[in-house]
């Protein structure tokens, strides 16, 4: 290799760097709790989508890191999703099913995969999840923005 190519090569691994980085750095998503005066017994501390946007027809991999200051038995995640303000989709999932329980007090993740119908229009959605205990009480509750685009205009990029 000639000395005068280092800076080219250089230059070329800094992009790179860069410009995969700006895919690590679009994954985490910003959230907002539901009551931002309550005291929620989980806490949020981040959330991941993956791949993000989210893709019609692919599976979708919904990561939600949070903290508890103690154990957990059981309980349901409940996920409402809604088109342009429009609720469109709603459903209760068991929360042993996406986590080990007991949950012990400290740091768990929450990690559901939805393959979403390839015929889903593209555009800004809004999700809403609430975690209950066994006894219906509410530890949190969290809302935060995400897109979807269609599958064929990934690959066309």
């Amino acid at each position: 290799m000639e000395f005068h190519s280092l800076p080219k090569l250089y230059f070329l691994l800094s992009f790179t760097i860069l410009f995969l980085s700006s895919f690590l750095v679009q994954a985490q998503i910003t959230f907002k709790y539901c009551d931002k005066k309550a005291d929620y017994a989980v806490k949020v501390t981040g959330i991941e989508i993956l791949p993000n946007p989210v893709v019609s027809g692919d599976p979708a991999n919904f990561k939600i890191s949070a903290t508890s200051g103690k154990a957990i038995s059981g309980g349901k995640v409940v996920i409402s999703v809604s088109y342009v303000g429009v609720p469109v989709h709603s459903e209760t999932i068991d929360l042993c099913k996406e986590v080990s329980c007991p949950v012990a007090n400290g740091n768990f993740l929450i990690s559901h995969t939805q393959t979403l119908p390839s015929i889903t229009p593209p555009g800004p959605y809004s999700l809403k999840m609430t975690l209950k205990n066994d006894n219906g009480e509410l530890l949190t509750c969290i809302k935060f923005n995400f897109k979807i685009v269609f599958g064929s205009f990934l690959s066309d990029m």
